[in-house]
């Protein structure tokens, strides 16, 4: 069985840098949604979930959006304040579709030569 991988996208790490999105409240949101907690699917093993940040109150709450086999796999690739959107446009959602299809398909070595290149970062546990 191959291990778990939890890993987020260089703009994602970016975007959730700036928002003090910590790798604790992402790991958090892998355990949920593994226990079924999904806010919503969008196809193509594309997920969107809630996360709190803390300070900022459930309208300062942001979403995400990544791409997952629900197994071994998580990939960060993408969020949004709940205060400056309600959602991603269709256009984005098929880019995003497209995005995680070609993260789905990564091998572990290529995985780690995107880490290694900082194109992917892994989630500290």
């Amino acid at each position: 069985m191959r291990r778990r991988r939890i890993l987020k996208t260089k703009s994602f790490g970016r975007w959730a840098l700036r928002g003090d999105l910590s790798d604790t409240a992402l790991l958090t949101a892998v355990q949920e949604i593994e226990q079924g907690l999904i806010d919503g699917d969008l196809g193509g093993g594309v997920l969107k979930k809630r996360i709190a940040i803390p300070g900022r109150g459930k309208s300062g709450g942001a979403r995400v959006v990544l791409a997952t086999n629900r197994g071994d796999r998580w990939f960060f690739m993408f969020g949004f304040l709940k205060s400056q959107r309600a959602n991603i446009s269709p256009r984005e959602l098929e880019a995003l579709r497209e995005l995680a299809r070609d993260l789905l398909d990564l091998n572990e070595k290529q995985i780690d030569a995107q880490a290694k290149s900082g194109a992917l970062e892994e989630v500290i546990d």
